[in-house]
């Protein structure tokens, strides 16, 4: 039996639909189950209105802000927040929430636990400063051995004092939802029609924000060359993601699209509220980031989807994605080895594919199912707690 009631505040900028609020969220909901009073801080976003109001209680900060007067702000209120709820746990997603966490931890003598979610890159010592906010916690979780690495590398001298800690902890997905077997054939269908898809046509999805990044031109490039090739499939491509603004870059794709006489192949959709509906349509799915990925969510939720994924060989893909048998790997920044990659999964047939999708779900449930990253967070809690 614990001797201390554990009481976990999780402070996040927004609660969107990105990895790092999805885990944020998940966690939240599985720690009363555990018998641990749960609290988030955070400034809004669309899966707030799905939080279970009776297990999570929510405060509202500004806490998404930069701004140094709005994290003094911050730090005063989250002080109280501590105080009042006698949280014993406080758990920062993000750098500029995490100093207001920091300030508040070390006044009010409460643990202090940051997940490091992205490589955060600096130019500049000041950009590094305040990078470093991260791994000046008690515990620091890495979301893959990439991103371990990454820390040690470049915080390595923060952990020279043996009372910080760090260690990995894999992202985890919910493969209840991330089912194949849970979808109804008729949201497939309506997904469709409502975006004209023609299912009867090999259907190549590339899901992620519009940014470019995210490598939208690359795969653009990869399918023109896919276009000239002979003996393949009929197929249609879908670049489903949100511009968030960036209307210039949305343009530019638009316009190589039209330039590639590409019109009738690629599909823009900005948004899917069932991402496994989106998932459900797919014969193959792409992941073409430039730049590393912390984690590489969509190579992961592919394979729980059972639906054979490429990814660039860069980040956390080459970590989630078992080469050759739950997925495939192409040069980054290559978009002939991209296209070639393609082509080659085009031309299998229906059981080779089925195979690659049977062994992509058992390596997410073995690795990455949501419930072994919140109880293995659970157990560095009691932990925690359990040295203070």
């Amino acid at each position: 039996m614990m001797k201390k009631k554990i009481k976990v505040l999780q402070v996040i900028p927004k609660l969107g639909y990105g990895g790092a609020e999805t885990g944020c969220y998940d966690l939240a909901h599985f720690l009363p189950e555990k018998g641990v009073k749960s609290f988030i801080v955070t400034s809004g976003g669309e899966l707030l209105k799905f939080i279970d109001k009776k297990k999570v209680k929510i405060f509202r900060l500004p806490v998404q802000s930069k701004n140094p007067a709005l994290i003094l702000f911050n730090t005063i209120l989250i002080f109280f927040i501590i105080l009042i709820y006698n949280i014993n746990i406080v758990h920062a997603r993000s750098r500029a929430p995490a100093w207001s966490c920091f300030f508040a931890t070390k006044l009010t003598f409460r643990k202090f636990v940051t997940t490091f979610h992205g490589t955060y890159n600096f130019s500049n010592k000041i950009k590094k400063f305040y990078n470093s906010i991260m791994v000046r916690s008690d515990l620091v979780i890495a979301g893959s051995n990439f991103i371990f690495s990454h820390i040690n590398e470049n915080y390595g001298n923060f952990f020279s004092n043996n009372k910080r800690k760090l260690l990995v902890i894999f992202r985890g997905i919910n493969t209840n939802y991330y089912n194949h077997q849970k979808i109804l054939p008729i949201k497939l269908d309506k997904f469709s029609k409502q975006n004209n898809i023609d299912r009867n046509k090999f259907i190549i999805l590339l899901p992620g924000r519009l940014t470019y990044w995210k490598g939208q031109k690359i795969f653009i490039e990869a399918i023109k060359l896919v276009s000239e090739k002979k003996e393949i499939p009929s197929f249609e491509t879908i670049i489903l993601g949100s511009d968030q603004g960036r209307n210039v870059y949305k343009k530019q794709l638009l316009v190589l699209v039209q330039q590639y006489r590409l019109n009738k192949i690629v599909k823009f959709i900005d948004h899917c509220e069932e991402m496994p509906v989106a998932y459900g349509i797919a014969n193959l799915v792409c992941s073409c980031s430039y730049e590393p990925e912390a984690f590489g969510r969509v190579s992961v939720e592919a394979q729980s989807m059972q639906v054979p994924v490429i990814a660039s060989d860069i980040g956390g893909s080459r970590e989630t994605i078992i080469k050759d048998k739950t997925g495939y790997l192409f040069k980054n920044k290559d978009p002939i080895a991209l296209a070639n990659s393609i082509v080659d999964v085009m031309k299998k047939d229906y059981n080779s594919l089925k195979s690659i999708g049977i062994e992509g779900r058992k390596n997410v449930l073995k690795k990455f199912d949501v419930d072994k990253m919140c109880q293995s967070t659970f157990t560095e809690y009691k932990k925690l707690i359990e040295l203070s």
